[in-house]
């Protein structure tokens, strides 16, 4: 045996020998709060943006921020509201839910007179007046508001998951009554007001709401079709009060309705998600093409929304449209929702484009795969886009299809008694977590190690609030089953 040979095995030994370290609970306890206590340094009103650079210099969302800012849509201020929900109830310290009702204040600060929430909220005196917020109801004329913003967005999972945070944050709470926690209660039960009134009769939701009534005879409630005579052409139609699917808005609606009935008990929310169902059988076009639109017109046919988006039916939000269906199945027991869930399977086995791979969108009538540019135009491949449509946008993907149609047989297999038995969460017994916290140690050891001296989690250089929330859910993960 050589000499390198012999130095291998030597250093083989020593891995074998040396114990792996695993965190103590201690430690992450400790890693918990140095990072949260960094972060709530950082905060703006109680609330996050998505990433800082470490001078602070430069702040973001979506796009740019001040620092008087603070962002809204996921991974933002609901986001980590609900990471430092969940280090309350792993660890049982109060800093964490005090820190989680300072992001829900901050929301009720910004709630819209709409009863939902833009991408952003300013905490800037000056620049809050871009925005009719639900508190400066009755203190505006009508010439004041119609120069300001009260557009609530259920694209992108916005006013959704700051809902669900302050649905969780009020569970949390317990009743309590001081000032703050009536501020959240309040905001939380006009966002819930709202998200009803926002509903269309048919059961389907805008993509964005102005909070204004509105008149049913204008929203016929019908069957989707496809026209013959579709227009091949972005004609610039506004599309945001179009019934919409699209970055799965339906879905997301329906969820919190779930979520809201669930913690509060009240029927309503449940009547509500029932009908978002209802929509979604709606809203399912026709066989041989027996999927999902983006969104659809008054008239619910397939529409253009952005010039790049043509009306089509979609192998993402599909996707996203049946799983939705199983799952309301399951809390309801109501076959209806997935008894055409076959049709829209077996449209996706003949229009795969490769092994688990779909086209995001597929031409009415031809089902052709088809790509969309800011030229408001249909094109037939990828090569004839511009660079940036073509590398900004995602055209073709396995969108979960497989692991939604899997997950649709399971539970047709099993029956829906048997699978809701099987979700149950049994008790561990101390063995099993014992077991447990040694297979998650190695996660919390690596976040802990990856943590700086000022308790900053970076990514690619920048603060970064995924990270956080990443980082934050291994340590609670590991603080769950390794004790308080």
């Amino acid at each position: 045996m050589n000499k390198r040979a012999l130095i291998l095995v030597a250093l083989t030994l020593v891995q074998l020998t040396v114990p792996v370290r695993a965190a103590t609970p201690q430690e992450a306890r400790a890693a918990l709060a140095k990072a949260t206590a960094f972060m709530r340094s950082i905060s703006a009103g109680g609330g996050w943006l998505w990433t800082y650079s470490t001078d602070l210099k430069e702040r973001a969302g979506e796009r740019p921020a001040t620092p008087t800012q603070i962002w809204i849509q996921p991974p933002g201020t609901p986001s980590m509201g609900m990471a430092l929900l969940r280090a309350y109830e792993a660890t049982g310290d109060k800093q964490y839910l005090d820190a989680a009702k300072a992001a829900a204040d901050a929301l009720a600060t910004g709630q819209l007179e709409s009863g939902g929430w833009d991408y952003v909220i300013d905490f800037d005196a000056n620049a809050a007046k871009k925005w009719y917020r639900r508190s400066d109801a009755g203190k505006l004329t009508p010439a004041e508001i119609s120069k300001r913003v009260n557009i609530s967005t259920f694209d992108d999972n916005t006013t959704q998951s700051a809902v669900r945070f302050l649905l969780a944050v009020v569970d949390a709470s317990k009743g309590s009554n001081d000032a703050r926690d009536q501020r959240i209660r309040a905001a939380l039960e006009y966002a819930l007001k709202k998200m009803l009134e926002a509903q269309f009769p048919n059961g389907g939701w805008p993509q964005r709401y102005d909070g204004k009534p509105r008149n049913a005879a204008d929203f016929p409630v019908k069957q989707a079709s496809i026209p013959k005579n579709w227009p091949r052409e972005h004609a610039g139609v506004k599309y945001f009060n179009y019934y919409t699917l699209n970055d799965n808005g339906q879905r997301d609606c329906m969820a919190t309705m779930i979520d809201a009935w669930k913690r509060t008990g009240k029927a309503e929310y449940l009547a509500a998600a029932k009908r978002g169902g209802d929509f979604l059988l709606l809203a399912q076009l026709p066989a041989p093409q027996a999927g999902w639109a983006q969104q659809y017109n008054q008239n619910m046919e397939p529409a253009w929304a952005r010039a790049f988006e043509p009306p089509a039916v979609t192998g993402g939000e599909s996707s996203g449209a049946i799983r939705t269906l199983v799952e309301l199945y399951l809390e309801t027991g109501e076959e209806k929702y997935i008894k055409t869930i076959p049709a829209a399977i077996d449209w996706y086995q003949r229009s795969a484009i490769a092994p688990n791979r779909w086209a995001r969108y597929y031409e009415l009538g031809s089902n052709k795969p088809i790509y969309g540019d800011r030229d408001g135009k249909i094109h037939y491949t990828l090569e004839e886009l511009s660079e940036e449509r073509r590398t900004h946008y995602g055209w073709q993907g396995d969108f979960n299809v497989q692991r939604t149609i899997t997950f649709y047989e399971q539970v047709k297999a099993a029956g829906r008694e048997a699978w809701l038995e099987k979700q149950k969460t049994k008790p561990l017994t101390d063995k099993q977590k014992e077991s447990r916290a040694k297979s998650l140690a190695p996660r919390a050891d690596k976040a802990i190690a990856a943590m700086d001296a000022q308790g900053r989690w970076l990514a690619r250089g920048k603060i970064d609030t995924r990270l956080f929330i990443d980082n934050l859910g291994a340590l609670c993960d590991y603080l769950e089953v390794a004790g308080k």
